[in-house]
């Protein structure tokens, strides 16, 4: 089953299969490149390194801030898929961005039991990592991309 998150661009994936490589080797489990590019292109659902190279093409990155772009990540600790409704570089913070996104799907933003609230639209203002710097009590960044 393919996943509907954007694909990096081939040099992301291939930075994916080396640094998949050197956790293997950290832990005594030495692979080739072959088989970590066949691994990557399981991670995406395809059946080998041959397809997921075809269906990326030379296209370029996934940039997710561009407006459109669909992404996926986790908010609140609750997984999302959303699309990008507005982006602002911020001149204050260089690095960083302030986010409009349009969840396909409304997120419980409560975790109690007896009532919930739910959100479909959130402004939040992340890094180049695609986190924000607010976290909730357990440490987690309030909103956290995928790519």
């Amino acid at each position: 089953m393919r996943l509907s998150t954007p694909l990096p661009s081939l040099e992301g994936l291939k930075d994916q299969a080396r640094r998949l490589r050197a956790r293997f080797e950290a832990e005594g489990q030495p692979i080739g490149h072959s088989r970590a590019l066949e691994l990557i292109a399981a991670q995406y659902g395809y059946r080998d390194w041959n397809t997921l190279h075809a269906a990326v093409g030379n296209r370029p990155p996934f940039d997710p801030w561009l407006l459109g772009s669909r992404v996926r990540g986790h908010y609140l600790g609750q997984p999302f898929d959303a699309k990008v409704l507005g982006v602002q570089a911020l001149t204050a913070q260089p690095g960083h961005y302030r986010l409009t996104l349009h969840f396909d799907e409304p997120v419980d933003v409560v975790t109690f039991e007896s009532f919930s609230a739910f959100r479909q639209r959130v402004n939040c203002t992340v890094d180049a990592t695609g986190r924000t710097a607010a976290k909730t009590s357990d440490g987690r960044p309030h909103l956290e991309l995928e790519w």
